[in-house]
């Protein structure tokens, strides 16, 4: 029988040309975005040491490839964030629809955020208190003509910037890698469950209904901040009739997102759902919003901050931090003693928190550099006054507890970090340097320096495991009092005043240093990942950002529409037809994924006919299925699942890992192999480095590969072995 063996790369792709370590490839299917790649005729040989055809699968055109579409990745990682919380929910019969409902709440109240971030740009600091001002427009044609204009009809003006926003991110969360052929005709299977369910990477009819109730949300949330401000000055039942309307659009889109059945396609009594409908009537609110503010009034003079603005953004947060403590709640209610989980299930709640810091991060950066921009570097605070004539432009107060916490928690990680990485490092370098002895018996009679670079990276690979939950432990309880704080300054209480009325000016002083510290580190942090975006699809030396996206957006859009699309729902039905094809014709698959790659295998496998898994052996290395994926998705890449996928292969199944790795390892619990568990036959340790010595012929010791994995014996000799049990 002939065998292909297909090759799945992982994250930070480097060409199909090193994958299958030959010179030329050519493109035997696929396009530009995803596409099989083999040895072009003539330019070496086209088969592996075990005889099985070469063939790469290059995904990594599906995560980048330009500079716009890297940059708005970008943008959009709170929503990318905030959207994996609801994959992470720990499997709890009773209490997934809660957990998804409270989920998909708080990606709508970073929406939410969003919206207000453009207003707090557009109308509270330029069209309300820049305008204002004579010092603030003085010399800026570009935003000077604004002072001729009544502040409704300012505010009517520029509202366009923050409905052009929420235009940008619809029209960015539309984007999808579906192609029409893997459009599974199913009534009610959007949102599936399971990765092997028909419909679980189809979920256009779930992104079609979320998008609607998002816009209602963002669109309510533009119109309840201009109704806050147009209502009680205007007095009338025309402004107050329009923001119970922006109230109960609102309340209706939220109560719609609580709605287990949100992503079906039709209701239990064959209706269908009214979420599109929720989005059109907040495009006619919000019409009728504009229009409203439009209208002449009398006199009419701004001062201080937007009205109801500050109150608006400390309230968010204080819904968001109620959120997060019922979700939390929840969780550990509900919690399965002896299960394993990631910071012991808790890694929704914590993964939302970090979504809201970057979406902090977004907000106030900019927010604060725009206010410094206008008042020509005047900010007040308790401890620096105003200077005469000079306009009072300042952010919500709620911004500088966020500020404040950002300084805070960097001491705390840069603590944590050290911390972590100091203690108990003796005892891990011995029984590193135990593990090294009895793998190597040359270890004598090599130079000490080699063994203990090899002992060092076996140690700080062990590390990971153990301390790596510690920083978003510290982070998350320092996020809720950050939260807490935040939504208490509904109380227009600052940090600054705050410390002024406990401790005076020699307390105030040093509290504003830190915010504003805060401040200009966050500003540098939004700075930074905008100009990583821009650069890192065409440099080599800035790959992070394009490593969080391979990991960030391989589940579908669940929770929140405007996330970047999943590359999965694309990769999975091409590997899918591709090994159906190849399959069909007689040829066995032995499908190879390194690291992340092999996640993207493994949901392969889960989706195949019964029919091509017959003839389907699995080959895994650097895989973070046991390590991470497991303990981070439970319900979805647990123990069960995988087990489920190794009895569908009839166990052809192996597993390579390395004690240098700190990403890959084992993907069933380690321990002594037992005949009568098959689960415990998948995982193979190797030997890294290959040896200590200098082998004869070269002039340099073997490398420590760590998660690097180059086609070499072991993995030849792992394909050899799965090809025999194929012909078996």
């Amino acid at each position: 029988m002939r065998t292909t063996e297909i090759r799945v790369h992982g994250v930070a792709d480097t060409g199909p040309e090193t994958v299958l370590d030959r010179p030329v490839m050519t493109r035997v299917a696929g396009d530009r975005d995803a596409a099989f790649y083999r040895v072009r005729p003539g330019f070496g040989d086209p088969a592996g040491p075990s005889g099985a055809t070469l063939e790469a699968y290059r995904w990594s055109g599906l995560t980048g490839g330009t500079a716009i579409r890297t940059f708005s990745l970008v943008l959009l990682l709170p929503f990318v964030l905030g959207n994996i919380a609801v994959w992470m929910l720990p499997p709890r019969r009773g209490a997934e629809a809660v957990g998804k409902a409270l989920c998909r709440l708080l990606a709508a109240t970073l929406t939410a955020m969003y919206v207000l971030a453009a207003v707090g740009l557009a109308l509270d600091l330029l069209a309300w208190q820049c305008a204002a001002y004579p010092r603030c427009m003085e010399g800026r044609r570009e935003v000077s003509w604004l002072a001729g204009l009544p502040p409704g009809q300012r505010l009517a003006v520029l509202s366009v910037l923050p409905i052009a926003a929420v235009a940008l991110v619809r029209r960015l969360g539309a984007r999808t890698w579906q192609l029409p052929e893997n459009t599974v005709a199913i009534r009610q299977a959007a949102g599936a469950e399971r990765l092997d369910s028909p419909a679980f990477w189809d979920n256009r009819a779930l992104l079609r209904r979320l998008g609607s109730l998002h816009v209602a949300v963002a669109l309510g949330t533009l119109d309840l901040a201009l109704l806050t401000v147009l209502a009680p000055h205007d007095r009338q039942s025309a402004g107050y009739a329009l923001l119970a309307a922006a109230v109960a659009l609102l309340v209706t889109a939220l109560a719609l997102l609580c709605v287990p059945g949100v992503g079906r396609s039709i209701t239990t009594n064959g209706r269908p759902w009214p979420t599109g409908v929720a989005g059109w009537c907040a495009v006619a609110l919000t019409a009728l919003t504009v229009g409203y503010a439009a209208l002449p009034r009398g006199p009419w003079t701004a001062e201080g901050g937007l009205p109801g603005y500050d109150v608006l953004v400390a309230g968010l947060f204080a819904g968001q931090m109620a959120l997060l403590l019922v979700l939390a709640g929840l969780i550990l209610i509900r919690r399965r003693h002896g299960t394993p989980a990631l910071l012991g299930g808790l890694g929704a709640p914590v993964l939302v928190l970090v979504a809201i810091g970057v979406a902090v991060a977004f907000s106030s950066g900019p927010s604060y550099a725009l206010a410094e921009y206008l008042d020509r570097g005047s900010s007040p605070t308790p401890a620096r006054p105003l200077p005469p004539g000079a306009p009072p432009l300042s952010p919500p107060v709620a911004y500088r507890w966020a500020l404040l916490g950002f300084s805070v928690a960097l001491v705390l990680a840069v603590v944590v970090l050290v911390v972590g990485s100091r203690y108990g490092r003796d005892r891990r370098r011995r029984m590193a340097e135990e593990v090294v002895r009895r793998d190597y018996p040359e270890a004598a009679r090599v130079p000490p320096e080699r063994v203990r670079a090899v002992r060092d990276r076996v140690a700080r690979a062990g590390a990971a495991d153990r301390f790596g939950p510690l920083l978003p432990a510290a982070y998350a309880v320092l996020a809720v009092l950050t939260l807490g704080a935040a939504g208490l300054s509904i109380l227009h209480q600052g940090p600054g005043m705050v410390a002024l009325r406990l401790g005076g000016l020699s307390l105030a002083r040093p509290v504003d240093f830190v915010t504003d510290l805060g401040g200009l580190l966050i500003t540098l942090f939004a700075l930074a990942l905008a100009a990583a975006g821009l650069f890192a699809y065409r440099s080599s030396a800035i790959r992070l950002v394009g490593v969080l996206w391979e990991l960030a957006t391989f589940w579908p859009r669940a929770a929140h529409p405007f996330s970047a699309p999943c590359y999965a729902e694309r990769a999975v039905p091409d590997l899918t037809r591709r090994i159906a094809h190849l399959t069909a014709g007689g040829d066995g698959v032995v499908l190879s994924g390194q690291s992340h790659g092999s996640v993207l295998a493994v949901a392969t496998v889960l989706k195949l006919p019964a029919a091509s898994r017959s003839r389907v052996a699995l080959l895994t290395y650097g895989s973070p299925l046991g390590r991470l994926y497991s303990r981070a998705f439970p319900a979805h890449l647990g123990p069960d699942v995988l087990g489920e996928v190794g009895e569908r292969l009839d166990w052809r199944w192996v597993n390579l890992w390395r004690l240098t790795d700190p990403i890959g390892g084992w993907v069933f619990t380690p321990g002594p192999v037992r005949p009568e568990d098959p689960a415990t036959r998948v995982d193979r340790r190797v030997r890294d480095p290959v040896g200590l010595s200098i082998p004869p012929g070269d002039t340099v010791p073997p490398p420590i590969g760590g998660h690097r994995f180059t086609p070499d014996d072991d993995l030849h000799r792992a394909v050899r072995d799965l090809v025999e049990r194929l012909g078996r």
